[in-house]
């Protein structure tokens, strides 16, 4: 369960990164709550999840899953460029979020 905890973590993570560019400075009232909303609770599922998971490893995939879905939210809503450098980049992300998953199964 803590897995599935620290991947809605992850997500409220993206959540609140893309919501950052929204907010315009925390000058929009309504995108500012959201974003603020998105990280107290991504943050809050994190600390759940490391109640259980090793805080390395926890930390690790809560930014690379925040990461890699901000970058891929990126390249969809804000056309940042999808170079075959920053696909390659993110397919390493993933390859280190699988190594460390499975690296607590041993």
């Amino acid at each position: 369960m803590a897995w599935v905890i620290l991947v809605i973590a992850g997500l409220f993570e993206v959540g609140w990164a893309i919501g950052l560019k929204y907010t315009d400075g925390f000058s929009k009232l309504w995108p500012t709550v959201g974003t603020v909303l998105a990280m107290v609770i991504s943050l809050g599922l994190l600390g759940l999840a490391m109640k259980t998971l090793p805080v390395g490893t926890a930390y690790a995939i809560w930014l690379g899953v925040g990461a890699i879905g901000t970058v891929i939210l990126g390249m969809v809503l804000f056309g940042e460029p999808a170079t075959p450098l920053r696909i390659a980049s993110l397919v390493l992300i993933v390859a280190g979020i699988v190594g460390l998953k499975i690296a607590t199964l041993v």
